[in-house]
């Protein structure tokens, strides 16, 4: 994947983070959350609508993954 230069005609899609601190009942802090949210209201119509982005992977997927990394005797890396 090569990272190119947006065209002067186009305006890019805007994204901010968005951190929350998890509570226990007596409202100690439990964890911290982030999530990286995409200002999709400046999209237009036909225009990124069908590419996802997912910060946080499924435990689903992992449990099909595991299996075949195993059966196919490779390596496993985790990247962030």
């Amino acid at each position: 994947m090569d990272l190119v230069e947006l065209s002067k005609d186009k305006k890019a899609v805007g994204s901010k983070r968005v951190f929350k601190n998890k509570l226990d009942k007596d409202g100690k802090v439990l964890r911290n959350k982030a999530r990286l949210v995409v200002e999709g209201y400046s999209q237009q119509e036909g225009i990124n609508y069908t590419e996802i982005y997912a910060p946080v992977v499924r435990l689903e997927a992992i449990h099909i993954l595991l299996p075949f990394v195993v059966q196919g005797g490779m390596k496993l890396y985790q990247m962030d």
